[in-house]
Formats: C-alpha cells, structure tokens, sequence
C-alpha cells in the first residue's frame, strides 16, 4: 500500500452514504453513525436528478468535513473526477475503467482505490494483480439498495479467503444478525448502506455492527 495510504485502517464497518437524501438530514445520520463507530466512508452514486458539479462539489465537502472529525476517509463511488476537486480519500469502483492504468498514474495516484465484485474470481485476481487497496462483494443477501448486483456464493467468499492478498468486504443485505454466518471467511468488514441509515439511531445500530465484527474479525 502506498506509503500516503497507510494510516488508513481498512478494516471494520464501511458506511455508505446515500445523496439523494436531505442534505441536513443525511449529515445528522452521519454524524451520529460516525459517534458509533465507523472506518470508512462513501458516496453512493445515488445523486438527485437535478445535481450539477457544483452540487456534488457542496455535499461532498460537507460530508469530507464531518468526517475529519474522526479522520476518517471518504470515497466516491465511479466518478473519479470529482477527486481532483475535492479532498476526497480514494474511489470505489463498480466497473473497472478502460483506461484504469492511465488513471492510476494521474488522478487516482496516491488514492485509496476499492472495486466491487461479484463471483467473478478473474476479478479477485485483477485486484491483487493491480494492487487495489480492497475489494467489495456484492450482493450477499437479496437487497434493494445492492441493485443489480448478483448474489455472490459462499464458494466465491471461500475462494476469496485463499486468493485475496487485500482486505475485502461484504456487503448487501448483511445485518447484525446474519454477520455471524459469514465468520469463517476472513473478510476485514462489512459494507452498509439502510443497515444503518434507516435506523432511528445510526449510532446506537453503528455499535450493534461493530459489537458483531469485533467477533468474526481477526
């Protein structure tokens, strides 16, 4: 990992956010998720229809801003220009870009760099290969917010534990209840979105996150 990156602890409970709630209302969720214990942040895609860059620009800065406090990263999911104007940590990637190696040694130089996959193993490989700092498997519930995102099999999460080289997260669906089935796979965390969002105190369900991984993560 590069040396930029390294007092990022990639680990632990991933929180993204969604934009396209009220802006007041969204940083209040997160403020109060952040008080319960969370270690990365990012910015679903999920803009209002009517967002311009200047837009985006405001909301992200709001939200980079509320997690200094903890000094925490945020990261943008897929559009990666918005890194160079912001003070955004890195990007999540759903699909690997056609000029990934150009970026690498531009825009996303010195970013933390995190991609999705699904039971593509050729991926896993991609990751380590290209030296992607995490890896995110969705979906491994049914859930409305993963989208499209297939439903990975415990066989890809197994496979993932011997080949990954990098941490890797789960996320879709996974709740407070369910995480203790995941326990033998080594993931270094869990990736939510309305697990936490939705609840009448993210805080409170923030902790109830941490209290599960805490047990499954070495």
């Amino acid at each position: 990992m590069d040396s930029s990156k390294k007092h990022h602890n990639l680990k632990g409970l991933y929180l993204v956010l969604d934009p396209s709630l009220e802006i007041n209302q969204l940083i209040q969720k997160l403020e109060s998720a952040l008080a319960g214990g969370v270690n990365i942040v990012q910015i679903w895609n999920n803009w209002p229809s009517s967002s311009s860059i200047d837009d985006k620009i405001e909301i992200i800065n709001q939200i980079v801003k509320t997690a200094n406090v903890y000094q925490l990263p945020v990261l943008i999911n897929e559009e990666y220009t918005l890194l160079s104007k912001t003070d955004l940590a890195g990007v999540h990637f759903d699909q690997i870009p056609d000029d990934f190696e150009r970026l690498t040694s531009s825009i996303l130089e010195n970013k933390i760099i995190g991609i999705t996959c699904g039971n593509d193993i050729e991926r896993i490989h991609w990751a380590n290969d290209n030296k992607i700092d995490y890896i995110s498997f969705c979906s491994i519930f049914p859930s409305k917010s993963a989208g499209e995102c297939e439903i990975v099999s415990r066989e890809t999460l197994a496979l993932a534990k011997t080949i990954a080289q990098i941490p890797f997260f789960v996320s879709g669906g996974v709740t407070t209840e369910n995480l203790k089935d995941l326990s033998k796979y080594g993931m270094a965390g869990a990736a939510v979105i309305s697990g936490v969002l939705n609840a009448e105190s993210p805080k409170q369900k923030s902790q109830e996150y941490n209290q599960a991984l805490n047990k499954i993560i070495k």
